[in-house]
């Protein structure tokens, strides 16, 4: 098993709490399904949003989802003119025989902008 990571992010459509801990597990269900992951096999998940979410913490989202005894950090993200705006970013760590090529990252609505050369 190799140590690897997968990314992700979401673009809200406003900053209130319900949305954006749905639109967080959404986006984990699709990381964890594109990849064809299971709970057990993260190590880590790092979470940042853009500085104007501020209703709830995204990991509280993963916690929904079970994943209670995985490690979860949440940061902001840079205050970068011009940025997307209202993005919950994820770079999960996990555990996998996947090489970094099979791996897929997901970006839903508008964070597609982020990295269309790698979007699912």
């Amino acid at each position: 098993m190799a140590v690897r990571a997968v990314r992700g992010a979401v673009q809200l459509d406003r900053d209130e709490a319900e949305h954006l801990l749905d639109s967080v597990e959404e986006l984990l269900v699709e990381m964890l399904k594109a990849n064809e992951l299971s709970l057990d096999e993260l190590i880590s998940v790092l979470f940042t949003s853009t500085p104007d979410l501020v209703s709830e913490f995204p990991a509280v989202a993963a916690r929904r989802l079970g994943m209670g005894d995985v490690p979860l950090m949440c940061a902001q993200e840079l205050a970068i003119a011009g940025s997307l705006p209202r993005v919950v970013r994820v770079l999960a760590h996990i555990e996998t025989p996947k090489s970094r090529q099979e791996l897929r990252h997901v970006y839903l609505r508008g964070a597609v902008a982020l990295r269309r050369d790698i979007a699912q």
